[in-house]
């Protein structure tokens, strides 16, 4: 048995994975602010996992984490994740201390990428060693890499991060410091900003305005569905993956969103052959919705 944690700004995210892929329930926790707020979660979580699934800590096989900012998976080291208040914490080093179980931390969309590519090479009958790209869509915007079965990682860990990837020249600045990100018109954040609302949840309220006809929230959506496209196009055009799969907090937009984006990608192809022989919008799909794709991941991290 491993556990998989899926460590979030709010929430933290744990389930028991069996050696067979099987898992149980999803126990989720306020994850707290600081170094030390975040290693009791993770660690509650263990133990609140290993009691309700009748094992010992000691028992299990190994603890993955994927967690937001930069990771360096061979140490375990977390950095420079801003909205968990941490600077820099050891942290597969302090939770294997504490636990007495092997650790293994991922940055958390690399995580999705390895739980998304394992629940798609399955239900598309392909197998472990086919690609895939994992698009996550929340409040920002980055992708996870698997090729021949393998998370791409770069030289420092920045594979993927194409949100950061400049779109616009004289677009609006992005929290990066550069202009015209492809996240600042493909994010919750960027929805944010382009659909001012006093709405709890502006992506939705924007679907449902442009779904009953407002023409400014179909101009917003339209740009949106663009910036999506944007990332599943240069995903490909780089890597070339068998399928890109969109997940993320704004996945749960569902239907209307893979419809949207589809559509972009096929209006693109009418105008060019070469985008039209790539077959964009055949590649693209949507996680399921409720499949925790960052906890999964997270306990496939370092599985040989």
């Amino acid at each position: 048995m491993r556990i998989g944690i899926d460590i979030g700004g709010t929430k933290t995210a744990a389930i028991a994975v069996s050696d067979d892929g099987t898992f149980g329930e999803v126990v989720k926790r306020s994850t707290g602010f600081g170094g030390r707020a975040v290693l009791h979660s993770a660690e509650t979580s263990v133990r609140l996992l290993a009691a309700r699934s009748g094992l010992t800590v000691s028992s299990l096989r190994s603890i993955g984490v994927g967690i937001p900012g930069a990771v360096d998976s061979a140490s375990g080291i977390v950095s420079h994740a801003v909205n968990l208040g941490v600077s820099e914490l050891a942290l597969g080093a302090e939770l294997g201390r504490r636990m007495g179980v092997p650790v293994h931390v991922e940055n958390d969309v690399k995580a999705a990428a390895l739980g998304a590519h394992h629940l798609t090479s399955i239900a598309s009958g392909l197998s472990d060693g086919s690609s895939m790209a994992y698009l996550n869509l929340g409040t920002g915007l980055a992708a996870g890499i698997v090729q021949n079965g393998v998370l791409l990682r770069g030289v420092s860990g920045a594979a993927g991060e194409i949100g950061h990837l400049p779109v616009d020249p004289s677009g609006a600045l992005c929290g990066c410091g550069q202009r015209g990100c492809l996240e600042t018109v493909a994010s919750g954040s960027a929805i944010a900003r382009m659909w001012p609302s006093d709405a709890a949840l502006p992506a939705v309220e924007l679907f449902e305005r442009a779904a009953a006809g407002d023409a400014e929230a179909v101009a917003v959506q339209r740009t949106f569905f663009e910036g999506v496209a944007a990332g599943v196009r240069m995903l490909v055009l780089t890597v070339d993956v068998d399928r890109v799969v969109i997940g993320g907090g704004l996945s749960a937009l569902g239907e209307p969103l893979i419809h949207g984006v589809r559509g972009v990608l096929a209006d693109w192809s009418l105008s060019s052959p070469f985008l039209a022989s790539l077959r964009l919008s055949d590649r693209v799909q949507l996680i399921p919705i409720g499949f925790p794709a960052a906890a999964f991941g997270a306990a496939l991290v370092g599985v040989k």
